[in-house]
């Protein structure tokens, strides 16, 4: 497996979805070519398959809900484009080591109250995965197995108490950081060496042009 730091994997997803997210309206060959990539992304990551398509199928849950009244046409371009987004930014964060997401925020070029709202998203995250984690295994241990059981588990209720089991357990940990002294800063370097900076480039190169294709007629 190639191995790539965590400042190289979060740059290259950022690029990826930020290019992604610029695409225009129904451009779906361009988008075809993110799917692509992202589906790449996730094969390079070795990303566990069936965290991602369980994190996946709750994600879109809130999406569809979102988007559908937009109508069908607009509805499935956007539902498609986040879903390679997701697979983009999901497949960064099931492969990142416990507690690293703030090493590889570190090497972004943003100001420091950003990178501490991040740090603080990331870190959140990892505990919305723990918990949903504990959630299917325990509905696994109900009796409620498979695709269609774990799709009824997660009623608009279940969700609903999944974001407030996070939220009151990602304010503790706010909180036990605060006492250990955390002030928005980590102690660690994390910096781009200049091949990674070079493929950081050419991914951006490649991004830009897919992104500019699709307002032009190949884009279609």
């Amino acid at each position: 497996m190639l191995r790539i730091s965590l400042p190289l994997r979060l740059q290259l997803s950022l690029v990826i979805v930020v290019g992604c997210a610029f695409l225009k309206q129904n451009a779906w060959y361009c988008l075809g070519a993110y799917g692509a990539i992202a589906l790449l992304w996730a094969v390079l990551l070795r990303v566990p398959i069936r965290k991602l398509t369980g994190l996946l199928g709750t994600e879109l849950i809130f999406l569809s809900l979102l988007a559908l009244p937009l109508g069908w046409q607009r509805a499935s371009f956007l539902l498609v484009r986040s879903l390679i987004c997701l697979i983009t930014m999901n497949s960064f964060l099931l492969t990142l080591p416990p507690h690293s997401f703030g090493i590889a925020l570190k090497s972004l070029p943003v100001p420091r109250a950003l990178k501490e709202n991040l740090l603080l998203a990331g870190q959140y995250m990892e505990i919305l995965l723990g918990e949903v984690t504990r959630m299917q295994r325990s509905a696994q241990l109900r009796g409620l197995n498979g695709p269609a059981g774990w799709l009824r588990y997660a009623s608009a209720a279940m969700i609903g108490a999944l974001y407030l089991r996070s939220l009151e357990r990602a304010e503790r940990v706010y909180a036990a950081m605060e006492v250990r002294g955390y002030n928005g800063q980590l102690p660690v370097d994390a910096t781009l060496r200049p091949k990674e900076h070079f493929a950081v480039a050419m991914m951006c190169a490649v991004a830009l042009c897919v992104t500019v294709a699709s307002y032009t007629n190949f884009g279609f």
